[in-house]
């Protein structure tokens, strides 16, 4: 099943080129305050859904695909949670002895999602800011002390994401937290895919392209700790809960985004999607 957010961040089930709305109809005796995520409380209970949804989903309204606007498919999750180097190419690329198995992880402002054709935008004019292509899963259930041969009953789906980061330089050593969290540097989508539709997560081939040219290229068989073991890493530290994001790291080939650039994602099996790149109004040089 494909599930995705649009326009106002409605809820919404993909077949083909058509998007059902079913949030109003799931959701309609909930408050839906400014926290309320429809995606995250259709994760929590989705066991219980599901049926209803299947039954039901041609009765629901219906609207073009290529008339809504996509947003990224979880709204504001708990946590956003990253793996460092977990590519041997990108350790090498970034010349650092570490990788995400010893580094473990760091985390990202929500508050640095967007989705799809949305803009990234580059606080300062002088910095270089990069791109970084990455597979994310979206956690399921609640989970802690997770062992890696059970990890796929906790993990919901798959989605696309882009860490957009911020790079230290010779005056300026900010640590990862700070450097990747500026508002919009977390796009996401299109959408999330559950987990029953990707065979093997282990096993996919993703691309990222700036202006149309190539930057990353990689099979995610090549990531050095698989989905299953970050989230036995990840829930032995903390508890993981429905609707938290893992992103999985990214390969070589990681380079400068500038002001003007579109940058494009796809990935087998789930979809692809582009962001703009604009450097901000009142861009000044972070000190």
């Amino acid at each position: 099943m494909k599930l995705a957010l649009f326009n106002d961040f409605q809820l919404g089930v993909i077949v083909d080129d058509v998007i059902y709305e079913i949030g109003s109809h799931l959701f309609s005796r909930f408050h839906q305050g400014i926290g309320f995520c429809p995606m995250v409380q259709l994760i929590a209970e989705f066991d219980t859904y599901r049926p209803e949804i299947e039954k039901k989903l041609h009765e629901y309204p219906a609207y073009a695909l290529a008339d809504v606007r996509l947003r990224q498919p979880v709204k504001k999750p708990g946590k956003i949670v990253a793996a460092p180097v977990n590519y041997v190419s990108h350790q090498k690329e970034m010349k650092v002895e570490h990788t995400a198995r010893g580094l473990g992880f760091f985390l990202k402002a929500p508050s640095s999602i967007i989705g799809p054709n949305d803009t990234i935008v580059l606080p300062d004019p002088n910095r270089r800011f990069d791109h970084e292509l990455e597979l994310a899963f979206v956690i399921g259930k609640t989970a802690k002390n997770v062992k890696a041969e059970n990890a796929c009953d906790y993990i919901f789906g798959y989605t696309g994401l882009m860490d957009v980061t911020l790079r230290p330089d010779e005056t300026h050593h900010e640590e990862r937290c700070l450097r990747k969290s500026f508002d919009t540097f977390t796009p996401m989508g299109p959408w999330i895919v559950t987990k029953e539709e990707i065979a093997d997560p282990n096993n996919i081939n993703m691309v990222l392209t700036v202006n149309g040219e190539v930057r990353q290229r990689v099979n995610t068989k090549e990531m050095i700790c698989s989905v299953t073991e970050l989230v036995e890493i990840y829930s032995r530290i903390m508890t993981l809960e429905p609707g938290d994001v893992i992103t999985t790291g990214t390969p070589d080939g990681v380079g400068p985004i500038h002001d003007g650039d579109v940058v494009s994602m796809e990935i087998e099996g789930i979809g692809s999607y582009s962001v703009r790149v604009s450097l901000a109004p009142n861009a000044a040089v972070l000190r």
